[in-house]
């Protein structure tokens, strides 16, 4: 009698899928990475610095030759008045800026993550003009502050015709002028960030802190005020560097006058390269600005980074 043997079934059991090595997760990373770097550098990073060197020229923007010319046009920078000026006046307006923009929008913040019924309509409301092109707005107040604009008009319509003011002609008001609009368009962009950061702010330890005596001052630089390091950190930057490269709101505005009372660095650069036909001078100037605001920005982010983490 035969006996026939039957063969085994093929196992069913899978081998284990291994993890990607190392190595292949590096290459499928460079893979997805140099492309965008490519393109990064090709639209960018070669155009910067083929303009950085134009820096470092007399070049005017029309003709293809150019005779090198060293450190001139940065040394013309720091001993100009004008420059100089310039230089003051961008400083100024971005810290002026800086601290009322902050400060109201914190203000805003506090008030409309309360429990009134139209918190939610007043941030809309706040928040409105930060969504409007800062040309438009620029021209806006522009209108207003006029010597027979509606800010005028109001005070002689209410009896006050003193108040009335020549508010973009007059050197001492034109830079506050310009502030004045920036701070209305911007500060609500501040609330928004800060109450995103009050919201997530849990009500326990709030609570708790009433609960052990503390009034609504103490509890908000005591308790809420360190919670607020993230939002500050980034409202402070993002104000600082805006407030230092602006040139829509103050072009529209006075164009650098009355007699280069409110010229910034980047109504300079416009004025020397697409006016004067200085371009070689005004990528100088872009240089500067450049410059200045990576040193202030990485100032800025290590100090409120150290205090934030303290």
């Amino acid at each position: 009698m035969s006996v026939q043997l039957q063969e085994a079934p093929p196992s069913t059991t899978r081998r284990p899928i291994r993890p990607p090595s190392r190595a292949h997760r590096r290459g499928a990373t460079w893979f997805m990475v140099v492309p965008a770097l490519v393109f990064y550098a090709v639209a960018v990073l070669i155009p910067s610095a083929q303009g950085a060197v134009l820096g470092f020229t007399d070049w005017n923007g029309l003709l293809p030759e150019y005779d090198f010319v060293g450190f001139d046009n940065f040394v013309e920078i720091f001993t100009t008045p004008a420059s100089l000026s310039a230089l003051w006046h961008t400083f100024f307006l971005a810290v002026a800026i800086t601290v009322i923009q902050n400060g109201i929008g914190l203000l805003l913040a506090l008030g409309v993550n309360s429990h009134i019924k139209s918190r939610n309509f007043l941030r809309v409301l706040l928040f409105a003009p930060a969504v409007v092109m800062p040309v438009v707005v620029a021209y806006l107040w522009q209108y207003l502050l006029a010597p027979t604009g509606a800010i005028n008009s109001l005070f002689a319509a209410i009896g006050l015709p003193g108040l009335a003011q020549s508010w973009l002609g007059d050197p001492t008001l034109a830079l506050w002028s310009i502030v004045v609009t920036v701070v209305w368009q911007f500060a609500g962009y501040s609330m928004v960030i800060f109450l995103a950061n009050l919201q997530s702010i849990p009500e326990d330890v709030i609570e708790a802190s009433a609960l052990d005596g503390a009034n609504a001052w103490q509890r908000f630089w005591y308790v809420v005020r360190p919670l607020l390091a993230p939002s500050i950190t980034i409202n402070l930057m993002l104000s600082i560097i805006g407030g230092l490269k602006m040139f829509d709101q103050v072009w529209v505005l006075t164009q650098g006058g009355p007699g280069g009372a409110t010229e910034t660095i980047s109504t300079l650069l416009y004025r020397n390269a697409f006016q004067f036909g200085e371009f070689g001078y005004g990528i100088a100037l872009g240089l500067v600005l450049t410059v200045f605001v990576a040193i202030v920005a990485g100032i800025q982010y290590r100090v409120i980074g150290r205090r934030g983490q303290a």
